[in-house]
């Protein structure tokens, strides 16, 4: 109720959450606050963001039936888990390897078996994947990454924070038309620096 309160109305995606416990994706200390606007701390110095923030940004996804999705910054693995109810295919990576497997497993316990969990460096996407419909990136970077542009259907869309200041960090929707992107700023976020390379340890 919280959310359609905030003109978040698509009823596939509200289905699709609700059938997605969040409780198997957050740490067992937090159980009691996995429907809670807060950010919960990950192992690796991640963060999942608050149920509120994570829905916001899936509504502005505008997923569908038969997308293939690529998200950069895996985390917990609970956004990958709603999309992969409602596209064709998802591929999320992170850079570390004890997240992409804590979300393995989560995924698999709610019974998801059309997202791909890999530990991989996505601050250039993934060239090679061939291309995707939808591309969500979670950790924020410097400026606009056009280096994802390739790696887009035409119509498709990249969501994506970037730093707008030291401080500030604001998520961007860019869909691609031809060779050029449409930009919208959306909101800020409070999302960390993208790192590239996987990470050595963890």
């Amino acid at each position: 109720m919280r959310l359609r309160a905030q003109g978040i109305n698509n009823l596939d995606l509200l289905t699709a959450v609700e059938q997605t416990p969040r409780t198997l994706f957050v740490p067992p200390q937090f159980t009691g606050e996995a429907y809670s606007r807060r950010v919960l701390p990950l192992e690796c110095g991640s963060f999942m963001e608050g149920i509120d923030l994570a829905v916001r940004i899936l509504h502005f996804l505008n997923l569908k039936a038969g997308q293939r999705i690529l998200e950069v910054g895996t985390g917990s693995g609970f956004t990958a888990a709603v999309m992969g109810r409602l596209t064709e295919r998802v591929l999320t990576v992170d850079r570390y390897k004890t997240l992409a497997n804590t979300a393995q497993q989560s995924i698999e316990k709610a019974g998801i078996r059309n997202v791909i969990v890999r530990q991989a460096d996505g601050s250039n996407g993934m060239p090679g994947e061939g291309t995707f419909d939808r591309i969500l990136v979670t950790a924020a970077f410097p400026a606009l990454p056009r280096s994802f542009a390739e790696q887009l259907v035409s119509g498709g869309m990249l969501i994506a924070p970037v730093m707008v200041s030291d401080t500030e960090c604001r998520m961007l929707k860019l869909v691609k038309t031809g060779s050029r992107f449409d930009r919208e700023d959306l909101f800020d976020v409070p999302y960390l620096p993208i790192v590239p390379q996987m990470a050595q340890a963890l």
